[in-house]
């Protein structure tokens, strides 16, 4: 007779538990816990719905005071946000501080973090009015807000960097990975972004970490901006490994920008396909220079030649 399956799992439970014990992968630690997953997403969703009253939920803001719909989500937010904090503190920092010194912190946090939301709507808003006018297809900016993925995941990622400036762990990382797993772009709640944001289309969208943005910038589908290597790993950490792209840059899709050290100029328009990891100076295009581009038609072949080299043209 075979094997017994209560047998192998009484087995397999007791190699588990011991890798779990000797590699110390075990994560509640007596007190100690992460933050709960579902209750940050869950203040993403309240937060959505503060920063564009009557989009996403059931109210009917013509009916009641915007003021007191945004007040009541406010204090509800914040009931929920301050324990995830507490949490994420305490799970980072319980060896160097009190609980009542978290505690205390997670206040201060969570005060600086509704301090800055007016700031950050008035962003948003400007994100909005980038992605309409930006995006010929866009009927309106109502149309934009409820149903673009870029404009949500550059929404989320302004929340999660007001956290991540305030070095809260965890929480940042959950609000854009749920952003990432939604739409498919990735943006890093470490980056600095600038006003005037639009991201068209979106998909395969990565921003790192370090990477600085201006004003005024726009990118397309499958846009990277990302690090040289990072073979290095932890050893690369606090350093700047992303790019600078300045005021006014168009980034065609799939294109790729690499490297602390380089820098895009003002006015510089990228062309779809490109690998840039060297700076390109100011009010200048780069381009995909293809030797020669053959259409088959029937027994005929239609050659196309490529853009010639002129003034302002950073070909690479």
């Amino acid at each position: 007779m075979g094997e017994k399956i209560q047998d192998v799992i009484l087995e397999t439970t007791s190699l588990m538990a011991k890798t779990c014990h000797e590699t110390d992968f075990i994560v509640s630690r007596g007190e100690r816990c992460l933050p709960d997953r579902s209750c940050v997403i869950n203040i993403i969703k309240d937060l959505k719905r503060v920063m564009f009253p009557g989009y996403f939920g059931k109210e009917n803001i013509a009916l009641i005071s915007p003021g007191y719909f945004i007040g009541d989500r406010l204090i509800q937010i914040y009931d929920q946000l301050k324990p995830q904090v507490e949490k994420a503190l305490y799970y980072r920092d319980y060896e160097s501080s009190s609980e009542q010194e978290i505690g205390e912190r997670a206040e201060a946090i969570c005060i600086q973090f509704f301090k800055r939301l007016p700031a950050v709507q008035q962003m948003l808003l400007k994100d909005v009015q980038a992605g309409f006018d930006g995006d010929p297809a866009a009927k309106s900016r109502e149309d934009v807000i409820i149903s673009y993925p870029g404009l949500f995941a550059i929404f989320v990622y302004r929340i999660a960097h007001e956290l991540y400036v305030q070095d809260v762990p965890f929480l940042p990382r959950i609000m854009t990975e749920y952003a990432h797993s939604r739409t498919g772009i990735d943006i890093n709640s470490g980056a600095t972004i600038g006003e005037y944001f639009f991201i068209d289309h979106g998909t395969g969208v990565v921003i790192g970490e370090t990477t600085e943005i201006g004003n005024n910038v726009k990118l397309y589908q499958g846009v990277t901006l990302g690090a040289l290597s990072t073979r290095s790993g932890q050893k690369l950490k606090g350093k700047k490994r992303h790019p600078t792209i300045r005021d006014n840059v168009t980034v065609y899709s799939g294109a790729t920008i690499l490297g602390g050290e380089t820098e895009i100029g003002e006015d510089v328009i990228v062309a779809g396909g490109a690998f840039v990891t060297k700076s390109v100076p100011p009010h200048t295009k780069v381009i995909v220079k293809n030797p020669e581009i053959q259409i088959k038609n029937s027994d005929k072949k239609i050659e196309l030649q490529s853009t010639e080299n002129k003034e302002g043209i950073w070909e690479i």
